[in-house]
C-alpha cells in the first residue's frame, strides 16, 4: 500500500519536510522513497507541490496521511474537510469525570465535618471526665 507522507530534513529546531511517496511498511526515515512530490517548510509556511504527480499517485491508490492531507486540502489539490490531528475528548467522559470529582469533594468534606464533630464530642467528654 502506498502512502504520501512527510520526510523530515533540516537541522535541529529548523524542520523542513519533503513530501514523498513510500510503501506503508517502510519508514520514511530510511530515505528509500519511491518519488519526491513536494516540499514543506512549517517555519516559513513555504509549500512547493508537484500537483500533477500528486494527482497521479492519488489516482493509482496512494493515501495521504493526516498532515499531508491537510496540506493538500489547503492547496486545493484534494477536496473535503481538514482532518483533525488531535482527537478531542468525548463529552460524556468529561461530564462523568466532573461528576466523580464533585462527588469525591463532597465525600471529603462530609468526612472532615464528621471527624470534627467527633473530635468536639470527645473533647467535651474529656472535659466532663476531668470535672
Amino acid at each position: 500500500m502506498l502512502v504520501i507522507r512527510l520526510f523530515r530534513t533540516g537541522k535541529k529546531n529548523q524542520p523542513s519536510f519533503k513530501i514523498v511517496i513510500v510503501e506503508k511498511k517502510r519508514a520514511a526515515k530510511s530515505g528509500n522513497f519511491i518519488e519526491e512530490v513536494g516540499f514543506y517548510n512549517p517555519l516559513t509556511e513555504e509549500k512547493i507541490l508537484n500537483k500533477e504527480r500528486i494527482k497521479y499517485w492519488l489516482s493509482v491508490g496512494a493515501k495521504p496521511l493526516a498532515s499531508v492531507a491537510n496540506i493538500l486540502i489547503s492547496e486545493k489539490i484534494l477536496e473535503g474537510k481538514k482532518i483533525p490531528k488531535h482527537k478531542k475528548a468525548k463529552e460524556k467522559k468529561v461530564e462523568k469525570k466532573e461528576e466523580k470529582t464533585e462527588e469525591k469533594k463532597e465525600e471529603k468534606t462530609e468526612k472532615k465535618s464528621d471527624e470534627k464533630k467527633e473530635e468536639k464530642k470527645e473533647g467535651i467528654d474529656k472535659k466532663n471526665l476531668k470535672e
